[in-house]
């Protein structure tokens, strides 16, 4: 179990190592370079077989992806201690206004390994976030994803097709326009 543990811990630090850094400074605050700004969009023969996602959510009630089958869902990938986090935060909750009526879900996934519980609800108050989010303690949530289009940067933004497949990723931050972009052509998509 803990080499488990460590090999994920292991991965999950170098994949989000290799698109984001930190550096100390001066009065050891830590300063974050979030994603390149890439989008990716899959075609649906392009895409990976569905994913597995399910865990606790900050409110200490339980999200289950195979509970939202059928519904597009939005997952976003955060942590309270992202500057790029804090700014993006408007952006989704007003899609996941705009876009509830059209059955797409959302759902948040806390990057534990630099954070906390505490820390993660004090950030879903203060942004007045409504769609919950699940604690990440061990990365293992975000390992889950696999190889073609992990979240490889905080934050990272996913839309998964209703079947569950990644259809698409940001990596950094979106603005409401970025992220309308990749949630209307799959919820535009023939549902199999």
């Amino acid at each position: 179990m803990r080499i488990t543990s460590l090999v994920a811990t292991l991965c999950t630090a170098a994949l989000l190592a290799g698109c984001s850094a930190t550096t100390g400074s001066a009065d050891n605050s830590e300063h974050y370079v979030a994603g390149d700004g890439s989008t990716v969009i899959l075609a649906p023969a392009e895409r990976d077989p569905a994913i597995s996602l399910a865990g606790k959510t900050l409110d200490g009630g339980s999200w289950n992806l195979a509970d939202h089958k059928g519904h597009v869902v939005v997952v976003n990938v955060w942590a309270s201690w992202c500057a790029p986090c804090r700014g993006e935060a408007a952006a989704l909750e007003k899609v996941h206004s705009q876009t509830a009526s059209k059955g797409v879900e959302f759902v948040g996934v806390v990057s534990g390994s630099k954070d906390s519980i505490d820390n993660a609800r004090a950030f879903v108050d203060r942004f007045d976030i409504s769609y919950p989010s699940m604690f990440d303690s061990d990365n293992s949530l975000i390992l889950g994803f696999g190889r073609k289009l992990p979240p490889s940067a905080i934050p990272t933004t996913l839309v998964l097709d209703a079947q569950g497949r990644v259809a698409a990723r940001a990596l950094g931050p979106v603005d409401q326009s970025r992220l309308l972009g990749l949630v209307e052509p799959v919820l535009r998509e023939p549902q199999a």
